[in-house]
């Protein structure tokens, strides 16, 4: 499905255009596209005419209006929920409406900090914390939306993603917001599980890791030391990884932070330590001892 065109609403933009019909105007300004744009929409006593030729009734609109959970594909058949069942996971997945950006729920759990902040704002703060980015190979190890990657590229990386569910890639297909993950020429998306795409991936081969699975009790394997220790091998001397560990101050976050820290030391990682405003963990691959050691020890020609 291409991006461009594609309407799609909340129930922001149904509220926003039955006020208009509620103060007899015969027009609107809304976005069609969650908040990235606005356009103006003419307005009758049947409903909404939208610029593709399409039209919504109000009624439909008052339905929108109503279901604050979910975000909405505008088709000639009428609304449709954006969300779908997983064969692959046996998960549930739905893309979320915010004020700014949507999230996707995966059986009820956000994938994206929306209290309190915003899913893009939560994302520049996991990316912010591995630093300068122009110029690197990034592994951004769970697509998702799409917005890590997307950040990424745009700080001048080239991406390879990695998603496991082809659920959530067509979720994020109808998201407006995603569309430079399937545009965007310094980003790849591989289908797979992440624990054996990344075996086969060259040693060495990233200057950084972004990790941001989903929550431990959905993906507990994506907590394991195994795993790190192939972050660990596809890093370059001095690569970083950044890993989404959840809430700080939360009991669950605490427990699962200290687990991770604890697991990323094992897998050789060194100078880890937390990125609390990132809710997460950062981590480095220092040099062998023997490279360090030469690196310090002077010519003696």
């Amino acid at each position: 499905m291409s991006h461009a065109g594609v309407i799609v609403l909340s129930w922001l933009q149904a509220q926003d255009l039955l006020a208009a019909r509620a103060g007899s105007k015969a027009s609107a300004v809304v976005s069609l596209d969650l908040n990235l744009s606005t356009r103006k929409l003419a307005l009758d006593e049947q409903g909404v005419a939208f610029p593709d030729g399409q039209s919504l009734s109000w009624e439909a609109l008052e339905e929108i209006a109503e279901d604050k959970k979910h975000c909405f594909l505008i088709e000639s058949s009428g609304p449709r929920r954006i969300q779908a069942f997983s064969e692959a996971t046996r998960l549930v997945r739905t893309l979320y409406p915010t004020r700014e950006a949507p999230t996707m729920l995966v059986s009820g759990f956000p994938m994206h900090r929306i209290r309190g902040t915003t899913p893009m704002e939560d994302t520049r703060k996991k990316v912010d914390a591995v630093g300068r980015l122009a110029g690197c190979r990034v592994l951004d190890t769970a697509t998702g939306l799409g917005y890590t990657a997307i950040e990424a590229a745009r700080r001048g990386a080239r991406v390879l993603s990695i998603e496991l569910d082809p659920t959530a890639l067509e979720i994020a297909k109808c998201n407006p917001w995603s569309a430079e993950l399937f545009e965007s020429d310094r980003i790849e998306t591989v289908l797979g599980d992440v624990r054996d795409v990344v075996t086969r991936l060259e040693g060495r081969a990233f200057q950084v890791v972004l990790h941001d699975p989903p929550s431990v009790q959905l993906a507990g394997e994506l907590y394991s030391r195994e795993l790190y220790a192939q972050f660990h091998r596809v890093l370059t001397d001095r690569g970083r990884l950044f890993h989404y560990t959840g809430d700080p101050n939360s009991a669950l976050g605490d427990r699962t932070t200290r687990g991770v820290m604890r697991r990323l030391h094992e897998a050789g990682f060194d100078q880890v330590r937390r990125a609390p405003e990132a809710f997460g963990v950062i981590a480095e691959k220092r040099p062998p001892r023997h490279v360090r050691r030469a690196r310090r020890t002077p010519s003696t020609r």
